[in-house]
């Protein structure tokens, strides 16, 4: 569908000017300087020829074939301008003016009006209020866009709707001398989408990594599943902006507080597989190993360097993302001891010296490509006098390119006085970064989307023991009430199958005492009416009841307490013991649930070690999340206490994934304290608010 967009045979720019400054002049001249191979195509009622190309009174009167047309018109005539498109039969319109849907009801009707006689026609909108798009193909070369920056042919493609952001990292390329292959920023995104986008960038053969930015998802959903295609096929890169914003304030649950504004975004991220980033440096960094580099098989990473430092600051960096730096194989040790200088250090990293050579290079990184110890090379290299440093330039270019495995290399140098040096490393297809974190983070972006690969796949569970018909019946008699009554609550958890202590329903102090002592001692006494969440912040709750008189006791003072003409009185087994976890789940507008674990009880409000997933979870990312909470080893035992049960906790999680994926009206539920055990877990405290 887009690939007449990006690939088109004639480009008609209307609203085309003499005007130097015009966008509509801008355009044409970008499509000339950056060597277009179609037909150019001006429209212009008042202009017999703009930059020395014949312009048009109207589409209609252009004699070749147009597959995009630029609009650089007001709003207002931009309806009567896409049915002659339509008449013409142009295929993409890229509309680079406003005044549409962002400036209130007028413009909607417009853009309203020009989407429907698009549709009629087959012509797709890209844009409005937008950049454009850019394909850098010897064979095509057009530049359907306004801004400046001329890239060489590349293997890295860019989608963003922020035109701003994505120049700012187009130019980061450039800078780099590095090539990029297709460029979209389409604005206001009326028609075609960044999914879309997305989805045919994958399937592009020039394109080895996709570069995207994002301040929001207008199709959460449909990101996901275009980039979850995506990412199998080739690595997607991202980064959000707007991490700072406040989260919700009235949040009714510990879940819903815990929950950032953007951590949604996140997940579908985490869960398409793509790699994500905080920086637009390390952003760009990586796409420019990717876009030049094999995946390595593993985290196993080789350091040859001919000056200490740096290769010590690499190695911090690479251990913390993971890597790992493995001793030489007995035969490569062997080998380098016998080439290398006697002074050199032979173990990894390898220190060829200042004064080490093109051959000792040579050697190096054949031997580290043989040796089945490494997964990927990282190579130090400053430039000094007393050597021949473009033929060294040269020996790794060679090595590189066989492509056996991914090397980045840490060019240290001065640019105007070695510029022969990184010339013959940048032919060679070698990615090159001045500072040795930035090399070493590049390597470590290799490596997370490799464990991005291996990751597990994962099956989402289906339950023979769940009651999903008796749940309904629940929801279907809590009806109007926005936060469940705990029978209700618990009655929902053992139709899931969710392990909850023995429990009874009290509507006065005589109906506690009798529900006590048909459980049986000791029990816990619960306040429960519609105005209380947080009962133990109110005094409603009472653990370890033994006798009568205690639940009585119990029982009068949350009545003096909490003034609440529907308060009555839940009454369970007191379950003693245990590691307390906590277990959550809160809407999310367009995705579905966010599913959160952590440590729990009044540790989650003053640690707030927890993490979060998407709907559904299937068994290894339940277990992953089981695994990922910073405090995960109190969870296996420490100090002689014994471990809780995994795989329980798996299980759980993966119940309360299915019961808030049935029932889509749960708008946020808590299960605080779970009591985690050697054998088993048990969900003593929950609410659920709809």
């Amino acid at each position: 569908m887009l690939d007449t967009l990006f690939n088109p045979k004639g480009v008609a720019v209307i609203g085309a000017s003499g005007k130097e400054l015009h966008i509509g002049n801008r355009v044409i001249k970008n499509l000339l300087d950056f060597g277009y191979q179609g037909g150019i195509y001006p429209i212009n009622p008042k202009a017999d020829e703009i930059r020395g190309i014949k312009a048009y009174k109207s589409i209609l009167d252009v004699p070749g074939q147009v597959d995009v047309a630029h609009m650089v018109i007001p709003a207002k005539f931009v309806p009567m301008a896409v049915e002659d498109c339509g008449k013409k039969g142009v295929k993409h319109i890229i509309i680079n003016s406003g005044g549409f849907s962002e400036t209130g009801p007028e413009g909607a009707e417009i853009e309203r009006v020009f989407l429907e006689k698009a549709k009629a026609y087959g012509i797709r909108i890209f844009g409005p209020n937008c950049q454009g798009i850019i394909n850098s193909d010897p064979a095509v070369r057009a530049y359907c866009n306004f801004t400046f920056t001329f890239p060489d042919a590349g293997h890295i493609s860019i989608v963003a709707l922020s035109g701003g952001v994505a120049e700012v990292i187009h130019q980061g390329f450039s800078a780099m001398d590095v090539g990029t292959r297709i460029y979209a920023s389409n604005g206001n995104a009326c028609d075609i989408s960044i999914p879309e986008i997305i989805q045919y960038l994958a399937d592009d053969d020039g394109t080895r990594v996709i570069v995207t930015y994002v301040e929001g998802l207008k199709d959460p959903m449909g990101f996901f599943e275009a980039a979850r295609q995506a990412t199998k096929q080739k690595p997607v890169l991202a980064m959000k902006a707007g991490r700072t914003m406040e989260g919700a304030k009235a949040a009714a649950s510990h879940t819903g507080g815990l929950a950032r504004e953007d951590l949604a975004t996140d997940l579908i991220f985490k869960k398409a597989g793509i790699v994500d980033f905080r920086d637009e440096g390390h952003l760009i960094n990586a796409a420019v190993a990717f876009g030049s580099q094999p995946v390595p098989r593993g985290n196993r990473v080789g350091i040859i360097t001919n000056t200490g430092g740096p290769a010590v600051i690499a190695t911090d960096i690479l251990v913390d993302a993971g890597l790992t730096l493995p001793p030489l194989s007995g035969k490569t040790k062997a080998m380098l001891t016998e080439k290398l200088y006697p002074e050199a250090s032979i173990s990894n990293p390898v220190d060829v010296l200042a004064t080490g050579t093109a051959e000792h290079y040579l050697v190096c990184l054949e031997a580290m490509m043989a040796d089945d110890s490494f997964d990927c090379i990282l190579v130090h290299f400053v430039t000094p006098f007393f050597v021949d440093t473009e033929k060294i330039a040269t020996a790794i270019a060679q090595v590189n390119q066989q492509q056996i495995k991914p090397m980045v290399c840490n060019l240290m140098t001065d640019r105007r006085q070695w510029a022969g040096t990184e010339a013959i490393l940048k032919e060679g297809g070698v990615p090159c970064f001045a500072l040795p974190s930035d090399a070493a983070r590049a390597l470590g972006a290799l490596v997370r989307y490799r464990n991005i690969l291996d990751r597990p796949p994962g099956r989402v569970r289906t339950f023979g023991d769940v009651d999903t018909a008796g749940a309904r019946t629940v929801f279907v008699k809590a009806n109007g009430r926005s936060m469940l009554a705990a029978d209700q609550v618990y009655e929902i958890l053992e139709a899931y199958g969710i392990d909850v202590p023995e429990w009874r329903m009290a509507d006065d102090i005589d109906g506690a005492i009798a529900a006590a002592e048909a459980i049986g001692y000791p029990v816990v006494v619960k306040a429960d009416a519609a105005s209380v969440v947080h009962k133990s912040d109110m005094g409603g709750v009472a653990v370890n009841l033994a006798d009568a008189d205690a639940v009585k006791n119990a029982a009068r003072k949350m009545k003096e307490q909490i003034d609440a003409a529907d308060l009555r009185f839940f009454v369970q087994q007191f379950v003693p013991g245990g590691r307390e976890v906590i277990l959550g789940a809160k809407a999310e507008p367009g995705v579905g649930h966010l599913v959160m674990f952590g440590l729990g009880g009044i540790f989650v409000e003053v640690l707030k070690d927890v993490v979060f997933n998407l709907t559904p979870v299937t068994d290894a990312e339940a277990r992953e999340m089981v695994d990922g909470i910073r405090t995960s080893a109190l969870l296996d035992g420490v100090r002689g206490e014994k471990p809780v049960d995994k795989t329980a906790l798996v299980d759980l999680i993966q119940r309360l994934s299915k019961l808030v994926t049935d029932f889509p009206q749960i708008r946020e539920l808590d299960l605080n304290p779970v009591m985690a055990f050697e054998k088993g877990a048990v969900a003593v405290d929950a609410r659920i608010a709809l």
